[in-house]
């Protein structure tokens, strides 16, 4: 996989297997600020409807997807803007 969008969709879906997810790079968005590199994919907006979120807090669930993706923050992922629901939560 080429670009880290990929590999978070990627490692996402196969740890939640979500009924939605999008994946939308704001690096250009935060250029100049603190994490922000040249060649981006710094940070990033992520929303994932899966049943793996039901009876979970939000907390729970944002520490879920960040151990998830734990290897990209070690290799330059910054930031991520989190939208994580439940199927019954989604609307």
């Amino acid at each position: 996989m080429n670009n880290r969008a990929d590999r978070i969709r990627s490692a996402l879906t196969a740890r939640f297997a979500p009924a939605r997810i999008e994946v939308v790079d704001d690096s250009a968005k935060h250029a100049g600020h603190a994490g922000a590199q040249p060649g981006g994919e710094t940070h990033y907006s992520v929303l994932l409807v899966s049943d793996a979120f039901t009876g979970m807090n939000r907390v729970a669930r944002s520490r879920a997807v960040h151990e998830a993706l734990g290897g990209e923050f070690t290799s330059g992922l910054h930031a991520l803007a989190l939208t994580l629901r439940a199927p019954s939560e989604a609307g």
